[in-house]
């Protein structure tokens, strides 16, 4: 592999070869992810100390932060242990105190000897309601007033560190930065008016005034643009890197998706018919299609991919769609069944459960061809399951599945065309950091007699209202949902909340009446309850969030979620989506413990006043962070240190662009711009970049 370029060996030297860092402060600095001067570099300031100077103490609104002349008074010693030595001083109009703690008398005579001028500079605060400065930042003699910064950069701190460490490390790190040479666009940078990347570092460490600590102030703004492009760049080059893997050109007849929408009772909406085109586009090409299909709740993926599926089939192919759970699997197999017979083609469900006898018949049709569509969860790739010649891999919920899961899936397919799926409305600039090697087909139209769903707002208090609502709609022939809070302590007693409930529920409406589902049910329990319900057989089913997705029962048109202020925006939105599948009108009762506050206020009425699942996505990326929008244990989302994916997304895109044109144009990064990009590459530890660079 490649070696660092010798220009970045100083920001990559330990820690402690900065002054003043020994193996105990570089210990403190790594828990704050900061192992390098390179680190340092793009630890930033996020506040700042104005220590102008006053003439006087008095009129400011207390606590704040003062710089005065003073004259010194007398010193009070503390007079037991534990408590405060004070001294007595004044300003040109008001007299205070500054205060120490376990401080040396003799020293601090030398510090503030009595009668002389002193310049203090820190937090003056009231105590008792006498004014007082504990422990001034500085105190210095009038002769050496110069040597005080004017405005002070406040760094985030960890254990075992202080601002004024942190500050001069910052500035041994920024003593070590070389010039690089630059990788940014010409046109791009004179266009944004960004500085070059050693003055962007060396303005973002000396904010001046708080409007240069804002994200779009042109230092900043260029440094996170470094951090996207970079990451932009090794999708870029992963994505180059799978081009080159010869696909199969599967060119479909059009004899069996034609046949399907022949039997279809309403025409697919142009969203549909645009991905639709895309895909198969992309399946005929020679090299290995890698597209994401992102679409609302509702907006019809399912039958998007069982065309792409037909299609490798068409071409004398096999198709595969992987859900993440059985349940998903088996809803597969029962909403395509009816698309499946009007095509002509076999449906082969494979799943953990499959024993035996019935096991071996299975791998054997998929080994010899037989089996042409093969629906199931990750037991399709297990060992021993072959394929006689794979076309497609359809990947349902990407989301629940790991980055290396989805790269086992896909070796098993060395030349197969790749669709990942996800029903989760992702911000654009999480959809970019998240699957930027891919490209993307969305799906932003309802398709035609999906019924809108009345969304209210209903206090825990009228929870007997709810339940005499449920029991008129279920004398009508209706069915319902009524989903369980997520009890946060641990999946116990999310499972006795559930449990109660049920029980409570089932008095009240009667047995036989209310089915239960949850995690923790045994498969073939878990699968016979939900038979049970799909079947009209119990009414109300009572879950936890198992059903979030994929479940579909077009006769429920009741979704009750209980404690709803508990449950993430995307998440509500996603079990909304349970209902509104059938031709009654839908209804879903977000019921919350009163008082709210005033987050989950504006997530809860966000809700009910939109059925726009990207809308949704956005804000909800708004209020809790991109990590926890999609899960950040198994997200792959990098770890940023100055760019805010919530605030820059259009940054993000920008980089995209600017990625794939570079490479476009200097595909091995040897030209002058390439070989700087390089560097940036090494700079930010891209180091799944540089290893696609050297195998090339």
């Amino acid at each position: 592999m490649a070696a660092r370029p010798e220009i970045l060996f100083p920001l990559f030297a330990a820690l402690d070869a900065l002054d003043g860092v020994g193996p105990k402060t570089a210990k403190h600095f790594a828990s704050l992810g900061i192992e390098t001067p390179r680190d340092l570099l793009f630890h930033l300031p996020h506040n700042l100390i104005d220590r102008a100077r006053r003439e006087t103490i008095r009129g400011l609104d207390l606590p704040a932060m003062a710089t005065v002349e003073i004259t010194v008074g007398a010193h009070q010693p503390a007079r037991a242990r534990g408590r405060p030595y004070r001294v007595q001083v004044r300003d040109n109009l008001q007299e205070f105190q500054l205060v120490f703690f376990q401080a040396r008398g003799e020293y601090l005579q030398k510090l503030l000897p009595s009668g002389q001028r002193r310049l203090v500079s820190g937090k003056v605060e009231l105590f008792d309601g006498i004014a007082q400065m504990v422990h001034p930042d500085y105190v210095l003699r009038p002769e050496e007033a110069e040597s005080l910064p004017q405005i002070e950069p406040v760094y985030p701190l960890g254990a075992g560190l202080t601002q004024k460490l942190l500050h001069k490390s910052a500035q041994g790190a920024l003593a070590r930065a070389p010039a690089l040479p630059e990788w940014i666009d010409p046109a791009l940078r004179a266009r944004e008016g960004w500085p070059d990347w050693l003055s962007a570092l060396q303005q973002a460490h000396a904010p001046a005034s708080l409007a240069d600590l804002s994200a779009s102030h042109p230092a900043r703004a260029r440094l996170a643009y470094d951090e996207l492009m970079a990451h932009q760049l090794t999708l870029a080059l992963a994505r180059a890197r799978q081009r080159r893997h010869k696909g199969c050109p599967t060119q479909g007849t059009g004899a069996l998706t034609a046949r399907v929408l022949a039997a279809l009772d309403y025409a697919p909406t142009g969203a549909q018919s645009r991905a639709i085109a895309e895909i198969t586009a992309d399946m005929g090409a020679s090299r290995r299609m890698n597209r994401l299909l992102q679409g609302d709740v509702g907006a019809g993926k399912t039958l998007v991919a069982f065309m792409a599926l037909l299609t490798a089939v068409e071409a004398g192919g096999q198709g595969v769609m992987m859900a993440p759970t059985e349940i998903l699997a088996r809803q597969h197999l029962e909403s395509l069944t009816p698309l499946a017979q009007a095509a002509g083609v076999t449906l082969t469900l494979m799943t953990g459960r499959d024993k035996g006898g019935e096991r071996t018949v299975k791998r054997a049709d998929v080994a010899e061809g037989r089996a042409q569509i093969v629906l199931g969860t990750h037991a399709v790739f297990q060992k021993g399951v072959d394929f006689a010649d794979l076309r497609l891999v359809v990947i349902d919920e990407q989301h629940r599945f790991g980055v290396a899961q989805r790269a086992a899936l896909v070796g098993k397919a060395e030349s197969a065309d790749v669709l990942v799926m996800t029903a989760t409305p992702i911000p654009r600039s999480l959809a970019l950091a998240q699957y930027g090697d891919m490209d993307v087909s969305v799906l932003d139209e309802k398709p035609p007699g999906r019924q809108p769903v009345t969304t209210a707002l209903v206090s825990t208090a009228r929870l007997g209202e709810v339940i005499e609502h449920l029991r008129k709609a279920i004398t009508d022939g209706r069915q319902a949902y009524w989903v369980c809070p997520l009890v946060e302590e641990s999946e116990a007693s999310t499972l006795t909340a559930a449990q109660a409930r049920f029980e409570h529920l089932r008095a009240a409406l009667g047995e036989g009446v209310v089915g239960l589902v949850h995690g923790q049910l045994p498969p073939a329990e878990k699968d016979a309850a939900m038979a049970r319900f799909v079947a009209g057989e119990s009414k109300l089913l009572v879950a936890t969030t198992v059903i979030e997705v994929g479940v579909n029962v077009p006769n429920a048109s009741i979704m009750v979620i209980e404690r709803a202020e508990s449950f993430g925006l995307a998440q509500l939105h996603q079990l909304r989506g349970r209902v509104g599948r059938g031709a009654a009108a839908s209804t879903c009762l977000l019921v919350y413990e009163a008082p709210l506050g005033e987050t989950a206020a504006r997530r809860l009425k966000l809700l009910r006043d939109t059925e726009d699942g990207f809308r949704i996505a956005e804000e909800d990326m708004a209020i809790r962070g991109a990590g926890d929008v999609i899960g950040t244990a198994q997200s792959g989302l990098p770890r940023f240190r100055v760019a805010d994916l919530e605030r820059q997304a259009g940054l993000m895109a920008l980089a995209q662009q600017d990625a794939r044109k570079l490479l476009a144009d200097d595909p091995a990064l040897e030209g002058p711009r390439g070989k700087a990009a390089r560097v940036l590459l090494w700079l930010m530890q891209q180091d799944r970049a540089i290893r696609y660079l050297s195998i090339g």
